[in-house]
Protein backbone atom coordinates (compact mmCIF):
# COMPACT_ATOMS: atom_id res chain seq x y z
CA UNK A 1 0.00 0.00 0.00
CA UNK A 2 1.55 3.66 -0.78
CA UNK A 3 2.29 5.85 1.81
CA UNK A 4 3.17 10.19 1.79
CA UNK A 5 1.37 12.19 0.86
CA UNK A 6 -1.67 12.27 -1.77
CA UNK A 7 -0.18 12.75 -5.48
CA UNK A 8 -2.15 15.50 -8.17
CA UNK A 9 -3.16 12.23 -10.01
CA UNK A 10 -4.29 10.64 -7.32
CA UNK A 11 -6.56 13.75 -6.25
CA UNK A 12 -7.99 14.33 -10.09
CA UNK A 13 -8.76 10.12 -9.16
CA UNK A 14 -10.99 11.34 -6.07
CA UNK A 15 -12.42 14.18 -8.11
CA UNK A 16 -13.12 11.80 -10.47
CA UNK A 17 -14.65 8.93 -8.36
CA UNK A 18 -16.97 12.05 -6.60
CA UNK A 19 -18.49 12.92 -9.49
CA UNK A 20 -19.01 9.36 -10.52
CA UNK A 21 -21.31 8.76 -6.80
CA UNK A 22 -18.17 6.37 -5.70
CA UNK A 23 -18.18 5.81 -1.89
CA UNK A 24 -15.22 6.86 -0.01
CA UNK A 25 -13.89 3.28 0.41
CA UNK A 26 -14.49 2.23 -3.25
CA UNK A 27 -12.12 5.21 -3.96
CA UNK A 28 -9.77 4.49 -1.42
CA UNK A 29 -9.61 0.73 -2.90
CA UNK A 30 -8.93 2.09 -6.43
CA UNK A 31 -6.18 4.36 -5.13
CA UNK A 32 -4.63 1.17 -2.96
CA UNK A 33 -5.02 3.82 -0.02
CA UNK A 34 -7.17 3.61 3.39
CA UNK A 35 -10.37 4.57 3.49
CA UNK A 36 -9.50 7.33 5.86
CA UNK A 37 -7.22 9.06 3.53
CA UNK A 38 -9.45 9.71 1.23
CA UNK A 39 -12.44 10.61 3.87
CA UNK A 40 -9.80 13.17 5.31
CA UNK A 41 -8.89 14.43 1.92
CA UNK A 42 -12.41 14.96 0.83
CA UNK A 43 -13.63 16.67 3.78
CA UNK A 44 -10.62 19.12 4.49
CA UNK A 45 -10.93 20.43 1.01
CA UNK A 46 -14.28 21.08 0.76
CA UNK A 47 -16.44 18.25 1.35
CA UNK A 48 -18.12 15.86 -1.16
CA UNK A 49 -19.76 18.68 -3.31
CA UNK A 50 -16.72 21.35 -3.05
CA UNK A 51 -14.15 19.23 -4.02
CA UNK A 52 -12.03 20.03 -6.65
CA UNK A 53 -8.14 18.15 -7.07
CA UNK A 54 -6.25 21.58 -8.39
CA UNK A 55 -7.61 23.50 -5.36
CA UNK A 56 -6.85 20.51 -2.83
CA UNK A 57 -3.58 20.28 -4.21
CA UNK A 58 -2.75 23.91 -3.70
CA UNK A 59 -4.16 23.94 -0.07
CA UNK A 60 -1.60 20.91 0.65
CA UNK A 61 0.88 23.06 -0.80
CA UNK A 62 0.20 26.01 1.96
CA UNK A 63 0.10 24.06 4.34
CA UNK A 64 3.22 22.29 4.23
CA UNK A 65 4.82 25.28 3.39
CA UNK A 66 3.38 27.13 7.11
CA UNK A 67 4.40 23.61 8.72
CA UNK A 68 8.06 24.48 7.80
CA UNK A 69 8.10 28.28 9.06
CA UNK A 70 9.85 27.55 12.45
CA UNK A 71 8.93 31.21 13.41
CA UNK A 72 4.67 30.27 13.38
CA UNK A 73 6.11 26.81 15.23
CA UNK A 74 7.87 28.60 17.99
CA UNK A 75 4.90 31.40 18.00
CA UNK A 76 2.36 28.19 18.46
CA UNK A 77 4.67 26.55 21.13
CA UNK A 78 4.92 29.80 23.26
CA UNK A 79 0.69 29.56 23.08
CA UNK A 80 -0.03 26.46 24.66
CA UNK A 81 -0.40 26.79 28.28
CA UNK A 82 -0.38 23.29 30.88
CA UNK A 83 2.82 22.36 29.29
CA UNK A 84 0.55 21.00 26.18
CA UNK A 85 2.54 19.33 23.20
CA UNK A 86 2.18 22.27 20.23
CA UNK A 87 2.00 19.70 17.36
CA UNK A 88 -0.11 17.24 19.18
CA UNK A 89 -2.75 20.17 19.87
CA UNK A 90 -2.28 21.24 15.93
CA UNK A 91 -2.89 18.10 14.73
CA UNK A 92 -6.34 17.43 17.31
CA UNK A 93 -7.38 20.93 15.90
CA UNK A 94 -7.59 19.50 12.46
CA UNK A 95 -8.96 16.07 12.99
CA UNK A 96 -11.44 18.04 14.94
CA UNK A 97 -12.06 20.00 12.20
CA UNK A 98 -12.36 16.97 9.87
CA UNK A 99 -15.50 15.51 12.29
CA UNK A 100 -17.25 18.85 12.26
CA UNK A 101 -16.88 18.84 8.54
CA UNK A 102 -18.51 15.57 8.59
CA UNK A 103 -21.54 16.89 10.55
CA UNK A 104 -22.51 19.09 7.47
CA UNK A 105 -20.67 22.50 8.02
CA UNK A 106 -18.25 23.70 5.70
CA UNK A 107 -14.22 24.28 5.99
CA UNK A 108 -14.03 27.60 7.50
CA UNK A 109 -16.61 27.41 10.05
CA UNK A 110 -15.51 23.99 11.15
CA UNK A 111 -12.36 25.52 11.55
CA UNK A 112 -13.52 28.43 13.32
CA UNK A 113 -15.88 26.40 15.96
CA UNK A 114 -12.74 24.24 16.31
CA UNK A 115 -10.72 26.79 17.49
CA UNK A 116 -12.89 28.53 19.58
CA UNK A 117 -13.70 24.56 21.70
CA UNK A 118 -10.00 23.84 22.12
CA UNK A 119 -9.66 27.35 23.35
CA UNK A 120 -9.14 27.41 26.89
CA UNK A 121 -11.24 31.02 27.21
CA UNK A 122 -13.35 29.92 24.63
CA UNK A 123 -13.23 33.73 22.97
CA UNK A 124 -11.33 34.92 20.05
CA UNK A 125 -11.20 38.45 17.94
CA UNK A 126 -11.93 38.44 13.88
CA UNK A 127 -8.47 39.43 13.84
CA UNK A 128 -6.76 36.69 15.39
CA UNK A 129 -9.09 34.21 13.60
CA UNK A 130 -7.50 35.68 11.00
CA UNK A 131 -3.29 35.29 12.15
CA UNK A 132 -4.14 31.63 13.62
CA UNK A 133 -5.95 30.39 10.42
CA UNK A 134 -4.14 32.57 7.84
CA UNK A 135 -7.00 33.27 5.77
CA UNK A 136 -8.69 36.70 4.77
CA UNK A 137 -11.02 38.73 7.07
CA UNK A 138 -13.78 38.21 5.01
CA UNK A 139 -13.71 34.84 4.72
CA UNK A 140 -13.70 34.85 8.79
CA UNK A 141 -16.64 37.37 8.67
CA UNK A 142 -18.87 34.86 6.49
CA UNK A 143 -17.80 31.96 9.27
CA UNK A 144 -18.52 33.49 11.99
CA UNK A 145 -21.93 35.08 10.00
CA UNK A 146 -22.59 31.52 9.74
CA UNK A 147 -21.87 29.93 12.99
CA UNK A 148 -23.73 32.56 14.82
CA UNK A 149 -26.67 32.52 12.58
CA UNK A 150 -27.31 28.79 13.76
CA UNK A 151 -26.62 29.40 17.09
CA UNK A 152 -23.17 27.99 17.58
CA UNK A 153 -21.47 31.29 18.97
CA UNK A 154 -22.22 34.54 20.45
CA UNK A 155 -20.77 38.04 19.49
CA UNK A 156 -20.02 40.89 21.60
CA UNK A 157 -17.96 44.26 21.72
CA UNK A 158 -15.37 43.87 24.26
CA UNK A 159 -13.53 47.09 25.97
CA UNK A 160 -11.51 47.87 23.14
CA UNK A 161 -14.91 47.92 21.21
CA UNK A 162 -13.61 45.09 18.91
CA UNK A 163 -15.95 41.75 17.91
CA UNK A 164 -14.95 38.98 19.97
CA UNK A 165 -16.52 35.51 19.76
CA UNK A 166 -17.52 33.10 22.08
CA UNK A 167 -18.69 29.71 22.61
CA UNK A 168 -19.62 29.06 26.07
CA UNK A 169 -21.93 26.84 27.97
CA UNK A 170 -25.48 27.51 26.48
CA UNK A 171 -24.15 27.17 23.08
CA UNK A 172 -25.07 23.54 22.71
CA UNK A 173 -28.61 24.51 23.97
CA UNK A 174 -29.10 27.58 21.76
CA UNK A 175 -27.99 25.50 18.76
CA UNK A 176 -30.33 22.65 19.40
CA UNK A 177 -32.95 24.85 19.60
CA UNK A 178 -32.01 26.48 16.63
CA UNK A 179 -32.23 23.12 14.56
CA UNK A 180 -35.41 23.03 16.36
CA UNK A 181 -37.17 26.06 15.03
CA UNK A 182 -35.73 25.31 11.55
CA UNK A 183 -37.21 21.56 11.71
CA UNK A 184 -40.64 23.54 12.67
CA UNK A 185 -40.08 25.74 9.67
CA UNK A 186 -39.80 22.66 7.10
CA UNK A 187 -42.91 21.00 8.91
CA UNK A 188 -45.28 24.27 8.27
CA UNK A 189 -44.10 24.08 4.47
CA UNK A 190 -45.02 20.64 4.21
CA UNK A 191 -48.06 20.67 5.58
CA UNK A 192 -48.85 23.75 2.97
CA UNK A 193 -48.01 21.17 0.47
CA UNK A 194 -50.47 18.52 1.79
CA UNK A 195 -53.22 21.36 1.42
CA UNK A 196 -51.53 22.15 -2.45
CA UNK A 197 -51.27 18.79 -3.42
CA UNK A 198 -54.52 17.39 -2.56
CA UNK A 199 -54.71 15.56 1.01
CA UNK A 200 -55.68 12.43 -0.92
CA UNK A 201 -52.91 12.31 -3.39
CA UNK A 202 -49.74 10.26 -2.53
CA UNK A 203 -47.24 13.05 -3.25
CA UNK A 204 -49.60 14.43 -0.07
CA UNK A 205 -49.52 11.94 2.04
CA UNK A 206 -45.56 11.31 1.71
CA UNK A 207 -45.78 15.56 2.69
CA UNK A 208 -47.50 14.47 5.93
CA UNK A 209 -45.63 11.62 7.30
CA UNK A 210 -42.79 14.34 6.68
CA UNK A 211 -44.28 16.40 8.48
CA UNK A 212 -45.32 13.92 11.43
CA UNK A 213 -41.85 12.86 11.81
CA UNK A 214 -39.65 16.27 11.82
CA UNK A 215 -42.79 17.37 14.22
CA UNK A 216 -41.87 14.55 17.04
CA UNK A 217 -38.14 14.92 16.26
CA UNK A 218 -38.47 18.63 16.94
CA UNK A 219 -40.10 17.90 20.04
CA UNK A 220 -38.12 15.42 21.16
CA UNK A 221 -34.86 17.77 20.39
CA UNK A 222 -36.21 20.68 22.95
CA UNK A 223 -37.77 18.30 25.66
CA UNK A 224 -34.13 16.59 25.16
CA UNK A 225 -32.10 20.35 25.37
CA UNK A 226 -34.08 21.25 28.65
CA UNK A 227 -33.56 18.34 30.48
CA UNK A 228 -29.98 17.89 29.44
CA UNK A 229 -28.92 21.63 29.94
CA UNK A 230 -27.92 21.30 33.51
CA UNK A 231 -24.96 19.26 32.32
CA UNK A 232 -23.73 21.92 30.29
CA UNK A 233 -23.18 24.36 33.82
CA UNK A 234 -21.19 21.73 35.41
CA UNK A 235 -18.10 22.13 36.85
CA UNK A 236 -15.49 20.21 35.27
CA UNK A 237 -13.34 17.84 37.60
CA UNK A 238 -9.88 19.91 38.10
CA UNK A 239 -7.17 18.38 36.03
CA UNK A 240 -4.14 17.30 37.44
CA UNK A 241 -1.05 19.31 37.75
CA UNK A 242 -3.11 22.21 37.14
CA UNK A 243 -0.69 25.61 37.36
CA UNK A 244 -4.07 27.57 38.86
CA UNK A 245 -4.80 24.69 41.62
Amino acid sequence: MPGGRLTQQERQQIAVGLADGLAYAEIARRLDRPTSTVTREVMRNGGPAGYRADLAQRATGHRAQRRRQPAQRDARASEQPYGRDPEAVRAYEEKFTTVIMASGLTKMPSQVLALLLTSDTGSVTAAELVQRLQVSPASVSKAVAFLEGQGLLRRERDERRRDRYYVDADVWYQSSLASARANAQLVETAREGVGILGSDTPAAARLENVARFLDFVSESIVRAAEQARAILHEKPWPAPGNPEE
